[in-house]
Formats: C-alpha cells, structure tokens, sequence
C-alpha cells in the first residue's frame, strides 16, 4: 500500500471570545491507500475537526497536509472545492438528505454539481450504486418514506457517484440501532475491501473490529495509533 495522506505537527485552534482554544496539538498522522481507519476518543477530544481537516472541510493554522506525497497545506478555498468533489465522498450520521427530493435525485446531486456528464450517463451511474447499496426498488420514494437504515444507504450511495479515492464518515452508524448499525459497517467493510479508503469517526468501541487502523485523540493530543490486527 502507497501513502496516501500524511500529516505533519497539524495544529488547529478556535478563537473563543478573546483566548484561543488549542483544538489539535501538533499531530502527526499517516494513512495508507486501503486503510480503513477509525478516529476515537471523547467528546472534544478533537476527533470531528480532525476528521473535517482531514476532509478539506476545515482549515488548520500551522503543520503540513500531504496527499498523493504532494504538499496541499496552501490551497485556497475554490482548489479545496475541486480536490473535495475529485476526491472525497460523505456520510453523515443525521444523512444529510434533502427531503423534498426522491432517493434518484439526492444520489444524482454531486453529479450535477460536477456537470461534466450528461443525464443518461448520470442515470446509469446513480442506479449502479443504488443496486450496490441494495435500494434500486426505492428510486422514486423521498428519503422521510424509507427507515434510518434505508436513508444511511443512500448516503452511502450518494458518496460513491464520483468514485472518490477516500469516504469520511463522521458517526455514520450514530443515529441506527445495533442491528442497523451492522449492516451499515458491513457495507463500509465491503467497499473497503474493493479498495476505498474509509477515515470514520466514532465512539462505539464495538465497531473497532471493522477497522484497519484505530487512531485516539485525547484533548487534541494523538495517543494512540494501532494497526487491528484482527484485520
């Protein structure tokens, strides 16, 4: 496996009225192409802005982002659109869809957003993944008619239409019940073993066994990075 994402002394702060907040403290991270690595640790440990510097979603203040072994600290905000749209794909844990429109049309959106194909070979790209989550037969239902589990398929699915190298999931099985939960990890396996690269962040130590690598934060300091040898 090649590196693909280093990350060297990152330091995050947040401005909080007039004293600053260190969010991230000096960390140092490498992922490789293929891993599937959960982010743990307490609530304001630092996991969800790590996951959202990692994913372009946020800026850090001082350090180095390595991606592909090229240095991506300085992008400005419309190259860091492009590398999100070439590159990554989501999965939230409320699943971010847009109610008013059905599962076709909340799948097809980063295609559109994209605009560099046109609408038969969207639509073949949409009903592909729908097939690969399971959830062809609900093309036409809006998102509030399908359950939890149902809505976090189609996230998935909406995540894969650019066939991004990396999908980050911040608490994707969060809002699911266990047995939910496993299938929606089972699935993430599944695409991780077709060779996506999965970055998720959780608090259920009851997923570890998916993951290739667990990295915790504590205070916004990394302590722990462990490859599962389970894996």
């Amino acid at each position: 496996m090649s590196n693909l994402i280093k990350l060297k002394d990152i330091n995050k702060y947040y401005k909080v009225g007039k004293e600053k907040f260190h969010v991230l403290k000096s960390l140092n991270i490498n992922i490789e192409e293929g891993d599937f690595v959960m982010i743990m640790g307490k609530s304001g440990s630092g996991k969800t802005t790590l996951l959202n510097v990692l994913a372009f979603l946020d800026k850090f203040d001082t350090g180095s982002y390595f991606f592909n072994y090229e240095n991506v600290s300085s992008l400005n905000e419309n190259q860091r659109s492009v590398f999100r749209n070439k590159y990554i794909g989501f999965i939230f844990q409320q699943f971010n869809l847009i109610e008013t429109l059905n599962i076709y049309q909340n799948v097809e959106l980063p295609l559109i957003y994209d605009g560099k194909l046109n609408k038969s070979e969207r639509e073949n790209i949409v009903k592909e993944k729908l097939e690969q989550v399971g959830l062809l037969d609900k093309i036409k239902s809006l998102p509030l008619q399908l359950s939890g589990g149902q809505q976090q398929r189609v996230a998935i699915a909406r995540s894969l239409v650019n066939n991004p190298k990396l999908i980050f999931a911040d608490e994707p099985t969060g809002a699911l019940d266990s047995e939910t939960s496993d299938d929606i990890m089972r699935l993430l396996k599944e695409l991780n073993k077709q060779g996506k690269t999965i970055i998720m962040v959780t608090h259920d130590a009851d997923l570890i066994k998916y993951a290739t690598k667990v990295i915790r934060l504590k205070d916004g300091v990394l302590y722990e990075e462990a490859l599962n040898e389970c894996n």
